[in-house]
């Protein structure tokens, strides 16, 4: 939701929300929180966000009327909302530069494109951030927040009955003009023409993600793509973890998912590999894609990464706050109460022939973009010979150029 230009404009706007509401300044607001044994958090993610609090069930219904203050009676000051900027800022200034963060901001624009939604990160970057004014984030929470465009979440000690009458009492009278978002558009994809490389010179090792955007949430191919994920990269014993760990001793570990979001989110294999054998190690990457098909997954490798995927479900749901989590992704993907029961099923029911054909689909080595960060003479003179498209150098904060 963040305007062209603008990136990190939602995450500045949450977290000057918790810089006062109503009468209470942020001062005054933490105090009151924490006179009920809690404090309040946000949190903004690529399909959406929120805001809430963790409290002992006696203070339930003084802890809901504090966020109602924080949604519906905002302060937005000046120098409140010039701090929370400021901190943004400074958090960006530690993370430009950890390749990391240069390889996953470089990698969404390389996949989806700069003025796709799901094309920038959400942090935004010091150029944006600098950008951002408090008439932004007004304007940003006029757009986006109002009681059709918003759910209520409580998970604990209550009752359906319970919770309606707490969101009824305290938010009921919640005007705004803020619609459900829509999904994002998919994006244009196409076979990889170039390779973009992050230069980090001296860099003793190098950032490798490889991927592509794959699925929605919801799609059919969706349990037999996680299936297939795992076994490629999902565990400590996938094929790309044993190949470049184990085997080559290339690196600490490799690992890949899936992400389905609200719109198609993306498949992404990465892992950070010793700069003197940068090349080699795309060259696995590769061809353990290739292998997808050459050397098909196998039935002990499908039930062994099924056993893994279910058996992980149940920790989601281990405390209050993941219950939330939970309920908040099925509200910004616009899935059905009964999402997680119809996962488990769709795990189960994905056959080795589906599995087989939507890692071949998915994994097509030419569909697969490639970004690295590293030195960049190791980068040229270990990948330009293994023809995967034009080097292209590039600042991820400045659009590509051809070296």
């Amino acid at each position: 939701a963040d305007p062209a230009g603008k990136a990190g404009l939602a995450e500045v706007t949450y977290e000057t929300l918790l810089e006062g509401a109503g009468e209470r300044d942020a001062l005054q607001l933490d105090e009151a929180f924490a006179d009920l044994g809690t404090s309040p958090f946000v949190s903004v993610s690529a399909d959406g966000a929120m805001i809430g609090t963790q409290v002992l069930t006696r203070n339930l219904d003084a802890a809901t009327a504090l966020l109602a203050d924080v949604v519906l009676r905002p302060q937005f000051r000046q120098e409140s909302f010039e701090r929370r900027k400021q901190q943004q800022l400074a958090d960006l200034a530690l993370q430009v530069g950890n390749p990391r963060f240069l390889a996953n901001e470089t990698f969404v624009e390389e996949a989806f494109g700069r003025d796709h939604p799901y094309g920038r990160l959400g942090s935004g970057t010091p150029a944006s951030v600098e950008t951002l004014t408090l008439d932004d984030a007004r304007a940003f929470w006029r757009r986006h927040a109002g009681p059709k465009a918003a759910a209520f979440i409580a998970t604990g000690d209550i009752t359906l009955e319970q919770a309606t009458a707490l969101a009824r009492r305290h938010f009921g009278a919640w005007k705004g003009r803020a619609q459900p978002a829509k999904r994002p558009e998919a994006p244009a994809t196409g076979a990889r023409r170039h390779v973009t490389y992050v230069p980090k010179a001296g860099l003793n090792q190098t950032v490798i993600v490889v991927g592509r955007p794959a699925i929605p949430s919801g799609h059919p191919d969706e349990h037999a793509l996680e299936l297939a994920s795992t076994v490629f990269g999902g565990f400590f014993g996938s094929r790309l973890n044993m190949n470049l760990r184990e085997e080559k001793g290339f690196t600490y570990g490799a690992r890949a998912y899936v992400d389905g979001r609200r719109g198609v989110g993306p498949l992404v294999a990465t892992s950070s590999v010793r700069a003197d054998v940068t090349g080699p190690a795309l060259q696995e990457f590769f061809a353990e894609m290739r292998g997808l098909e050459a050397e098909p997954i196998t039935e002990a490798e499908l039930e062994a990464a099924r056993e893994g995927v279910i058996r992980s479900l149940p920790g989601s749901f281990e405390t209050v706050g993941g219950l939330a989590g939970a309920a908040a992704n099925l509200f910004w993907k616009d899935r059905p109460l009964d999402h997680y029961e119809k996962r488990i099923e769709g795990y189960r029911n994905a056959d080795l022939e589906q599995v087989r054909a939507v890692a071949t689909k998915y994994f097509a080595p030419d569909r697969m973009q490639v970004v690295l960060v590293g030195d960049p003479e190791v980068i040229r003179t270990q990948v330009e010979p293994l023809g995967l498209g034009e080097l292209r150098a590039r600042d991820p904060l400045q659009p590509a150029v051809a070296r």
